[in-house]
């Protein structure tokens, strides 16, 4: 017996009569029964077996296991229902004889009893089965159509068998003979109960147990003897039944199976007809074609009808619509016209305006005498695949999003010309690209926006490069334009003609974004010979110019090589520095310009290098915040920073700096909470500085971080104020409690009256904003009384005091006030100042 095939995997199954779900009770698909006697209905099986819910008796997953359980129930009970109809007529029949063969006063009433108790309940099964196969049933339905099936039975069987008792004792021999032989016709009635051998055997058993009974109540030996073989007829009928129920429930579980297996297959040839491309022809001696399928009507776009005894050529050259001849179809011809078979041939055709590929295979037919009868072959339609393959072609040298040519196609370039210049040909050069601002972009109007301007750029990028160069997008915003030819000076100009191109600003979905470039340059063969020394020159070109500010270019020079060698150096120093602890903190004081106290102290980062001395914060910093080292650094500090200021006097601020890196970690706020829940420094004591380029890079993260920041308490101070890009509008956006105005404002301020100017305009728009302002790198008294008389809140600078390790910082909080009243002998001048 072959296994029932996996349900996962088996379709649709077909069962006689009803579509039945995988577990009683459960919403099912309706179960259909035929209106006629063996009609095969289709059911949903279920596509995969039901687990027992939890608590649910184990019994129940072992029944939605087994596939075929309701399946081969409902086959039985409409086996049994099909009878229906005649095994009514016959009990009818039969118990209509029995009333007027025993006819009689003594046995009226029981007779009338009799004939009601067997043709009612009967007559009730009959039109209940019938109602019950004309509708759609579920698996519960099922379930109670066998209930009520055997509850019909044993009252049948329970009816007659009250007969033998009741007529049999006072009958006369030819009536007790006549009873015998109704109760074994009655039983042989079993087999009508088909694969239910438990519903005959509820009908027959009280049968034969009430015939025996009555034959022992009269007595006799021929009546013994009767009731015998009765008994032996009775077991018999029973383990025949039984049998032959087991051997029709078989025959309904291997039905459901074939029906299965048959709609799989169905199914499968179904798949196969409507997924493959291939398709079958055929031509005649003449090389007319035959046997035109509707697969190749609809590859071809002609009609079927049309295309058959037309020409073999007309399938590829159309007949409602010529196209044109193309070599590979000439050759397909001449092999057909030569009677010699060809392989795998693939030929282009225009379908409907549309390019097709087809591939043919083909061959010559003959009979037994050689003679040719004609071509049979097969085509299939790979225009999927040519496509693809195209596709993957192109993406093999082109980047998908711009066009432009990627990272593979450029160092195939690289290679020839830096070959061609190392051979004494015309040197290159390569401008390597990256663009300023574009991550904020990216960031703050998403990833869709951020592609659609990369296409922008590399529009412009085309526009802007001669002819004879390439433009290659190797990832991200990173451009790489390879040129023939070495003018370092003309190829300077080229670069800034590009970054002026680059930075017209864009209107891109209604949104207007303004990004800008930096450009290294490097030439083969002066600054390299190969494509990868070529790229590693320039880039080390690009990182000096994004290093001096946007829109820079700069030409690779050896000493770049040099300083970058110097910069792994100090990354490696670093590295361990973080590791064996050789940083420390200096604080300088923020000294109010109304009374001489000092209002904050600011941390500042100091390195001592091994043995190699300290290392100033403008050389290391950069390399820690490229590195990612800025980060565990940044903790340190928070952390020891806010453990010395929590001995300070109550009134006294802490300032620190945090790197924009730092900001866009999400982790920030968690650092800082831990900083002053470790050294019991209240929040408000806590002052965070940040450069502009925090906000200039703001996306999501920063955002929050700086909201989370002030909602604890913390105060934002923005540094080095009016040296960065839009700053008032970053004070819109965002307000801060503090800017401090940068020293190069400071340092000029005696000696050039604009540099006054814009400090008068910075405090006057601070006071209207209500927002403290410091003034940073204050080194001459002269600075100090400006300062003081544009109503200025706090100075910071050599002029009080450079920073001071944390060890100092009591004894200059006490000798500050004597400073203050050296500078300004007289009384202190008396000004608005903005709220603490």
């Amino acid at each position: 017996m072959p296994r029932p095939p996996d349900p996962v995997l088996a379709g649709p199954s077909h069962l006689s009569g009803a579509r039945v779900s995988p577990a009683a009770g459960s919403r099912a698909p309706e179960a259909t029964w035929g209106r006629r006697a063996g009609d095969r209905v289709r059911a949903a099986a279920p596509s995969s077996p039901e687990p027992a819910s939890e608590g649910a008796p184990a019994h129940a997953a072992g029944r939605n296991t087994n596939r075929y359980d309701l399946e081969a129930r409902a086959g039985h009970l409409d086996e049994v229902l099909q009878f229906a109809p005649y095994l009514a007529l016959t009990h009818t029949l039969v118990v209509g004889a029995v009333l007027l063969l025993f006819w009689s006063e003594a046995h009226r009433t029981y007779l009338l009893v009799l004939f009601a108790s067997v043709a009612g309940p009967i007559t009730l099964a009959a039109i209940g089965a019938q109602r019950y196969r004309r509708r759609r049933l579920g698996a519960r339905e099922i379930v109670t159509g066998h209930r009520l099936a055997a509850l019909f039975s044993l009252i049948l069987g329970l009816a007659w068998a009250s007969m033998p008792l009741a007529i049999l004792p006072p009958a006369g021999t030819q009536d007790q003979t006549f009873v015998v032989a109704i109760g074994v016709g009655l039983m042989a009635t079993t087999y009508t109960f088909g694969s239910l051998a438990h519903l005959g055997l509820v009908y027959s058993a009280p049968i034969a147990l009430g015939s025996l009974a009555a034959l022992f109540l009269v007595g006799g030996p021929a009546n013994w003897w009767l009731a015998m073989l009765m008994g032996i007829y009775s077991a018999f009928v029973a383990f025949t039944a039984g049998r032959m129920g087991r051997l029709s429930e078989q025959r309904i579980i291997d039905r459901v199976r074939v029906g299965e297996q048959n709609e799989t297959i169905s199914l499968l040839l179904h798949d196969f007809e409507a997924s493959t491309s291939d398709w079958l022809w055929e031509t005649d001696p003449l090389g007319r074609l035959q046997h035109v399928s509707e697969r190749i009507g609809q590859v071809s776009g002609e009609d079927p009808a049309v295309l058959h005894e037309a020409p073999f050529a007309a399938l590829f050259l159309g007949v409602r619509k010529p196209r044109p001849m193309t070599p590979e179809l000439a050759e397909i011809l001449a092999l057909v016209a030569e009677r010699k078979a060809f392989r795998e041939r693939v030929v282009e055709v225009t379908i409907d305006g549309l390019t097709r590929w087809w591939r043919l295979s083909g061959r010559p037919i003959t009979d037994g005498a050689e003679t040719f009868l004609g071509f049979r072959g097969v085509g299939s339609d790979i225009t999927d695949t040519r496509q693809s393959e195209a596709r993957i072609a192109y993406l093999a040298s082109y980047d998908p999003l711009t066009g432009l040519a990627n990272r593979t196609q450029f160092q195939g370039v690289a290679t020839q010309l830096c070959a061609r210049a190392q051979t004494g040909g015309e040197a290159c050069a390569l401008l390597y690209l990256d663009l300023d601002g574009f991550k904020f972009v990216n960031d703050t109007f998403g990833h869709a926006l951020g592609d659609v301007l990369l296409v922008r750029v590399a529009q412009r990028l085309t526009g802007t490069v001669p002819p004879q160069g390439l433009v290659s997008r190797l990832g991200g915003d990173e451009f790489a334009i390879l040129l023939p030819g070495g003018d370092e000076d003309a190829l300077i100009g080229l670069a800034r003609r590009l970054i002026a191109a680059l930075s017209i600003p864009y209107t891109l979905d209604g949104v207007q974004v303004e990004i800008g470039a930096s450009v290294g340059l490097a030439l083969a063969p002066r600054d390299a010979h190969t494509p990868e020394g070529l790229l590693s020159k320039a880039d080390l070109a690009l990182y000096r110019a994004k290093a001096t500010g946007r829109g820079n270019v700069r030409v690779f020079s050896p000493d770049l090589e040099a300083t970058m060698r110097l910069r792994r150096e100090l990354e490696v120093d670093l590295k361990r520095a973080v590791a064996q602890g050789e940083f420390s903190l200096h604080y300088q004081p923020l000294v109010s310009l109304e009374d001489g106290r000092v209002r904050t102290f600011e941390a500042l980062l100091r390195w001592t290098r091994g043995s190699g001395g300290p290392v100033s914060p403008a050389d290391f910093v950069p390399v820690a915040e490229a590195s990612g080292l800025i980060t565990e650094i940044g903790r340190w500090v928070l952390m020891q920073a806010c453990r010395e200021a929590a001995r300070w006097p109550d009134d006294i601020r802490l300032a620190v700096n945090l790197s924009p890196i730092q900001f866009r970690n999400t982790d920030l706020v968690a650092d800082v909470t831990q900083a002053l829940e470790a050294s019991g420094l209240r929040p408000e004591r806590l002052e965070i500085e940040v450069t502009e380029s925090v906000f200039f890079e703001m996306n999501a993260t920063t955002i929050a971080n700086l909201n989370e920041l002030r909602a604890l308490g913390i105060r934002v101070a923005l540094d080095d104020f009016g040296t960065g890009y839009s700053s008032l509008s970053y004070l819109i956006r965002f307000p801060v409690d503090k800017i401090k105005i940068d020293r190069s404002f400071i340092k000029d301020m005696g000696s050039r009256p604009e540099c006054l100017a814009i400090i008068e305009a910075i405090l006057t728009l601070a006071r209207k904003l209500s927002i403290t302002v410091t003034a940073e790198g204050v080194e001459t008294m002269e600075q100090a009384q400006m300062l003081r008389a544009s109503r200025c809140d706090d100075i910071q600078g050599f002029l009080f005091s450079p920073a001071r390790p944390a060890d100092e910082i009591p004894r200059l909080i006490a000798s500050l006030p004597v400073r203050f009243g050296e500078i300004f002998p007289l009384l202190p001048l008396t000004f608005r100042r903005a709220p603490a």
